[in-house]
């Protein structure tokens, strides 16, 4: 089995990965632009959808580049930072909501209507989102193992369809089940759960080349043949 192969010198062995910190932080900064992005529903061709789908896609983009270059464990760290950093980003929204507004501030009730998320749609973002994103994860380092590094498009494509399709589900069924028609919803979760996808695709020439210079430029080429795979172990 085609085994790990990070050849570096021993100088840029200690330096340690150029390219991580900015990929985890633009993974983040999706996340942030996501969670605004969020609250408004839009109507394009037939399909209905949030208008996070604008931006959201690239976190698994960005958890692809971790996982195929970096590693699992690399990835686990990131999403965790990621929840972490959305939770933090709907506490202080909270507190912020909830602090009385200046008589002089007309717009406490915009602010509450384009920010605001119930609890149980800020609950159902973040248990979709931990979900998807260890389930596209998993699936891709595993389909690595089993295809030893070959047919990395296909292997990109597949892990979405498992991860995306899960996070949309999660995500529609925990936010609005019993709100809305179950039809409406499942319509609903399979226009974005096509759009995602669709984008994972559409994205596949700037990713695929994107993935080959980072194993370049870093040295790195991650297999997890002896990764713990438990999504709540952050060492090792």
């Amino acid at each position: 089995m085609h085994q790990p192969v990070p050849i570096v010198s021993a100088d840029r062995a200690a330096a340690g990965p150029v390219y991580l910190v900015p990929i985890a932080g633009l993974f983040g900064a999706v996340l942030m632009i996501s969670l605004v992005l969020a609250g408004k529903i839009v109507s394009v061709g037939g399909l209905t959808f949030t208008a996070a789908v604008i931006v959201f896609p690239a976190s698994y983009l960005f958890g692809d580049v971790l996982t195929e270059v970096y590693g699992y464990s690399s990835t686990r760290t990131v999403v965790w930072t990621g929840f972490l950093a959305q939770a933090l980003w709907i506490l202080a929204y909270g507190i912020a909501a909830a602090l009385p507004p200046a008589p002089f501030w007309p717009h406490q009730a915009a602010f509450e209507a384009v920010l605001g998320a119930t609890p149980r749609l800020a609950l159902a973002g973040l248990a979709a989102y931990l979900t998807g994103e260890f389930l596209n994860a998993y699936l891709l380092a595993k389909l690595k193992l089993r295809f030893r590094g070959r047919g990395l498009a296909a292997r990109l494509v597949a892990s979405t369809l498992v991860g995306q399709g899960i996070d949309s589900a999660l995500f529609i069924g925990l936010g609005f089940g019993g709100l809305y028609p179950a039809a409406d919803l499942v319509r609903l979760a399979l226009s974005i759960w096509a759009l995602k996808v669709g984008w994972e695709i559409v994205a596949l020439p700037l990713s695929v080349p994107l993935i080959g210079f980072l194993k370049r430029a870093e040295g790195r080429d991650a297999f997890d043949t002896d990764t713990d795979f438990n999504p709540f172990r952050l060492r090792g």
